[in-house]
């Protein structure tokens, strides 16, 4: 079984067939997706979706590239759309400092202002930080104890900080990057930590898997990652699956979708 744990199927690089590839999915034993906004549109969009396929769920928040977006009626509208019951994390929000479109202080500013709501809401968090290590964990450090856990996306750090969210009670999103020929500092981090700390994403359309690089990314190029985390690991893929599907289950807090599961 498999649990995508950030994709963003609302995108219009889907279009043409998504309901032909979400069909497709539930063939292939891809049990549940978090479609995850990204501002304001697609995270309306995520809810929609959500509520189009009982296998989908949504995340919503406005990741630090259009972070000029919001402002407090954007975040009391994101309130109340957390009321939704489909609705299961904020995100994905964080900090991005590598086109430099945005200031830091803005970043800084809405990132905390969504993590606050992600407190109050007592929901997890879908956390993007690029190139913004140091103010990322500062922050989160800062957060420490005042949130319910979340994923750290797409992650691209050391192992060092790797490890240190983990001790924090984060999860590390682990998707197509783990197979490319330069993504050695990714499968150090997959060698290092444990398969519990670990989920399965694919960031779809974006970050396809070798040998798909380049091409559009879905959830049924998940078995290439698991595969090459298999492969690092010294396990079964099947124990990648298991360990990775309830982990998803726990850091979304649907364990009674395991019951159902069981």
């Amino acid at each position: 079984m498999i649990f995508e744990t950030h994709g963003h199927y609302d995108d219009e690089q889907f279009d043409t067939d998504r309901e032909q590839l979400l069909e497709e999915f539930q063939r292939q034993d891809i049990r549940y997706v978090m479609n995850i906004g990204a501002n304001i549109a697609t995270s309306k969009a995520s809810v929609e979706l959500a509520h189009q396929y009982d296998f989908i769920y949504a995340a919503i928040g406005t990741h630090p590239d259009d972070a000029p977006e919001l402002s407090d009626a954007a975040i009391e509208m994101y309130r109340q759309m957390a009321v939704d019951e489909k609705v299961k994390a904020i995100g994905e929000i964080g900090l991005d400092y590598f086109h430099e479109d945005v200031p830091k202080e803005v970043q800084i500013h809405w990132f905390r202002k969504q993590l606050e709501l992600a407190e109050e809401l007592k929901l997890p968090v879908v956390i993007h930080s690029r190139d913004a290590a140091k103010d990322t964990m500062d922050i989160m450090k800062e957060m420490q104890g005042r949130l319910c856990g979340g994923v750290i996306h797409c992650f691209s750090y050391s192992t060092e900080i790797a490890r240190e969210y983990i001790k924090m009670g984060y999860y590390i999103g682990v998707g197509g990057v783990v197979t490319f020929n330069n993504g050695r500092k990714l499968k150090e981090v997959v060698e290092a930590i444990p398969l519990t700390s670990i989920v399965l994403e694919t960031d779809s359309p974006y970050l396809s898997p070798v040998p798909f690089r380049g091409k559009r990314n879905s959830a049924l190029n998940i078995p290439y990652v698991a595969k090459e985390i298999a492969a690092l690991k010294g396990v079964t893929e099947e124990e990648v699956y298991d360990v990775t599907f309830k982990n998803s289950l726990k850091l979304y807090r649907m364990e009674e979708n395991m019951q159902a599961e069981a």
